[in-house]
């Protein structure tokens, strides 16, 4: 048979005070820190870390999960065109994004990009050098 750790209380028999120090001090919840869930963000912290973890967040306020889109800049797209790693359709660069294209840096190629979005000056870049940009087709 197991044989079980005796209880503390069997051990303190004979003890007038049962290892609490004064004999008042084993009187009211007080000497355990408190009841119930009173104390758990003070001194009974690192417990309610360990055993539960959504005390505090499982109400109130959480802000929203933010979605980024993916960007890539025109003297990007641009280096890659002179590096010739994009495709050439006659006498245009074609490039092709599901995301913004944001107009940083200078074109020197004709370039024929479709993307998701993009911002107003990249028009206004691609056409100075006889390129097009058009809404992509999901």
């Amino acid at each position: 048979m197991v044989t079980r750790k005796p209880k503390r209380k069997h051990k303190l028999r004979g003890q007038r005070t049962h290892g609490r120090g004064n004999t008042k001090n084993g009187r009211g919840g007080g000497n355990r820190g408190g009841c119930g869930m009173g104390g758990i963000d003070k001194h009974k912290w690192s417990w309610a870390m360990n055993n539960d973890k959504d005390y505090f967040s499982k109400c109130g306020f959480s802000p929203p999960k933010r979605t980024r889109i993916p960007v890539v800049h025109l003297y990007e797209i641009n280096q890659q065109a002179l590096l010739e790693k994009l495709e050439k359709a006659g006498d245009k660069y074609k490039f092709e994004f599901k995301g913004k294209i944001l107009s940083t840096g200078k074109v020197t190629v004709p370039l024929s990009i479709k993307a998701s979005a993009w911002s107003k000056s990249v028009e206004k870049k691609l056409s100075e050098t006889g390129g097009e940009i058009s809404k992509i087709e999901v």
